[in-house]
């Protein structure tokens, strides 16, 4: 076959998808199981095909592409005959691959298959079918549909994941500080100053540093009115601030979608590794081995548009913003990546920080010009901000490639390894700002300055500061950082010392709580969290909240893990809403438990419920200040001794 007409015919899936008939195939299918012995089963399933398309036979092969498989939920269920048409179907020539005919079904057929199960079989679980079909000179490859299959004899999964009794709206008792609406505006000014101090960062660095009075003094010297030509910088500084901001647009446009999303995309092994990868593309770009730029042809087009009307203004923020990618693109990333996962409105937040820090100089100078004689000017410094930032970037790369480690279980980056890659990034920083080290933009035999060797010492403190978090002592919990290095328990050392490891199955800890007459403490967090490595680290450390916890039942729901459930665990679940879920590893159990029960998604959140599953007070978020988490622990053990004296009262 010819690679041209492969390449055409997976262009046309993605025409097909593109034009809103992404699960819209117009061949449905139904499958049904048969036992024909012990733990084996003969799986049909039906195509029904109304419009007469050309349903292509299975075991055909488009250049090593088969055009129909079967993929399976877990290894421990085998095939042990292959997919085929229980009837012949036609011989057609493609409109496709010229010169070739193969086997098609234009009617309505059924395919058959048979598989054996390990020791369990689920009562029953969504088999997914990839399958090939087209039209004429359509086709679509590779579609695939889900397709719920039961099983005779089989073992129903795990308890149901909705708490019948649970009322989220009326919790038993009423407890001070749990409003979370207050806690996430205050969310969102921490990630607008975050933002903002990305942008200060940004604004330091060789690309936009020297811009600035060169910018300014353009404006401000706009021929005989410079009253127009200050108008004309604010509006710039404006334009860049508009143009930042703007990136989060198509986040907003995408309307509702599962909350949970944004999690699956935080924690995904895949993008975690390929943040990994572009992290240290920016680091070594920071250092001066190579330059990242966008193509010179964007920067001179944006450039050909300028003017001094409102319209020529905006392209000249627009050309700042291309031109100056090399420097504002690592840092513009880090913050894109720690906040698009969180929400758009988070997304616009931290941009919005981002913009004002840059386009407030330009407004500012212009009005004040003769503020431009107090900025130093440009010279090494300037190289020497951008090396810093390589090495912040290094330290953010190891903390993506760390998630990765943590949802998939690879146990490959501990929290000591972590430490110790840490200790000598910063410790190298140290020597570069000693100038022990030199970097490829770096002046040769430039004098170290004082102030540059100050801020080296204090780099080596804080590299000294982080010596601890080697060992397996109490003085390991760093607590600076926490949130960023894995959690204690996550160790190469067989008994770390400052690790309680907890309960992490909600129905093991209800069962527990029922036996001692505790309340349970519902943890749900995530490997990948980092304000829940806070709480952890922090505020569950403190002695007040530690003797709280203990009086109850405590487990950690990880919504991000994706550990694959055994296969009579795995369903489809039907939501609240009347969505479909696919309910496959453990953090898609977790998740959906949290949504459906708690119309939460963010982590941490923290609840607590009585032994009978009632919802003792109102759930909580990250609450960072100890004396706030123990109050409402408190108030929580409040509530259960209420519920312990209404249960005496009514005994005869």
């Amino acid at each position: 076959m010819k690679i041209k007409a492969l390449l055409i015919a997976l262009f046309s899936v993605f025409l097909f998808k593109a034009n809103g008939q992404e699960g819209k195939a117009p061949i449905k299918w139904e499958g049904k199981s048969t036992r024909i012995a012990p733990n084996q089963y003969q799986i049909d399933l039906k195509a029904n095909n109304p419009d007469a398309w050309n349903l292509y036979a299975p075991q055909i092969n488009f250049d090593g592409v088969p055009s129909a498989a079967i993929v399976l939920p877990d290894a421990s269920i085998k095939i042990i005959s292959e997919l085929r048409a229980v009837t012949p179907g036609k011989i057609k020539k493609s409109q496709v691959f010229e010169g070739s005919s193969f086997e098609v079904y234009n009617n309505d057929v059924t395919w058959t298959t048979t598989l054996s199960f390990g020791s369990t079989v689920p009562a029953s679980f969504p088999l997914q079918l990839n399958y090939t079909y087209g039209k004429g000179d359509e086709f679509f490859p590779g579609e695939s549909i889900s397709i719920e299959i039961s099983f005779e004899g089989g073992k129903a999964a795990g308890p149901s994941l909705k708490i019948e009794k649970l009322d989220i709206k009326n919790p038993l008792v009423a407890c001070e500080g749990t409003n979370q609406s207050s806690k996430e505006d205050a969310g969102l000014m921490k990630i607008f100053l975050l933002g903002f101090l990305g942008g200060l960062f940004a604004l330091l660095t060789p690309c936009v540093f020297p811009m600035v009075p060169l910018t300014v003094s353009f404006f401000t010297k706009h021929g005989n009115n410079k009253k127009k030509g200050r108008r004309l910088a604010i509006m710039y500084g404006f334009f860049i601030f508009f143009i930042y901001i703007s990136f989060s647009i198509p986040f907003h446009l995408a309307g509702n979608i599962n909350p949970a999303v944004y999690n699956d995309i935080s924690t995904n092994v895949y993008l975690n590794t390929a943040f990994f990868i572009i992290f240290l593309v920016f680091a070594f770009s920071f250092f001066g081995f190579y330059e990242i730029t966008l193509p010179g042809g964007l920067a001179n087009s944006t450039n050909a548009k300028q003017g001094s009307d409102a319209l020529g203004v905006f392209f000249m923020a627009l050309t700042l913003t291309i031109v100056s990618f090399s420097c504002t693109g690592p840092i513009l990333g880090t913050l894109l990546v720690g906040t698009a996962t969180a929400g758009a409105w988070p997304l616009t937040a931290g941009l919005a920080g981002f913009g004002v820090a840059l386009g407030l100089p330009f407004a500012l100078f212009a009005l004040f010009p003769q503020w431009l004689n107090s900025l130093p000017k440009s010279g090494g410094w300037l190289n020497t901000v951008k090396v810093v930032l390589g090495f912040i970037e290094l330290a953010l790369a190891l903390k993506f490639i760390s998630n990765a480690d943590l949802v998939a279980h690879w146990s490959i980056i501990k929290r000591e390894i972590f430490f110790g890659i840490w200790v000598l990034i910063f410790f190298s920083l140290f020597i570069y700002l000693m100038g022990w080290i030199r970097f490829p933009h770096d002046s040769k035999g430039e004098k170290i300055s004082t102030s540059r060797k100050a801020f080296a010492l204090a780099v080596l403190a804080f590299t000294v500061y982080l010596l601890p978090g080697i060992t397996n002592t109490k003085y390991a919990n760093i607590s600076l950082i926490s949130g960023f290095p894995p959690p204690v328990c996550y160790s190469i050392y067989a008994d770390p010392i400052n690790c309680d490891e907890p309960l992490k199955d909600y129905h093991e800890a209800l069962k527990l709580a029922k036996e001692k007459n505790k309340a349970v403490l519902i943890d749900f967090t995530g490997w990948a969290c980092v304000n829940c490595r806070k709480m952890e680290e922090n505020v569950w450390t403190n002695k007040e909240v530690k003797a709280l916890m203990e009086e109850y039942i405590l487990v950690s729901l990880f919504v991000d893990d994706k550990e694959p459930l055994p296969i009579d665990q795995q369903q489809s679940y039907i939501t609240s809403t009347g969505s479909t879920m696919q309910v496959k590893t453990v953090g898609n159990k977790w998740s959906l438990f949290q949504t459906e029960n708690f119309n939460a998604s963010s982590q941490p959140w923290y609840v607590v419920v009585s032994p009978d599953e009632q919802l003792i007070t109102e759930p909580i978020g990250y609450t960072p200040d100890p004396t706030a988490f123990a109050a409402w622990l408190r108030c929580g053990l409040n509530g259960l001794q209420n519920i312990r004296q209404q249960q005496q009262g009514l005994q005869p």
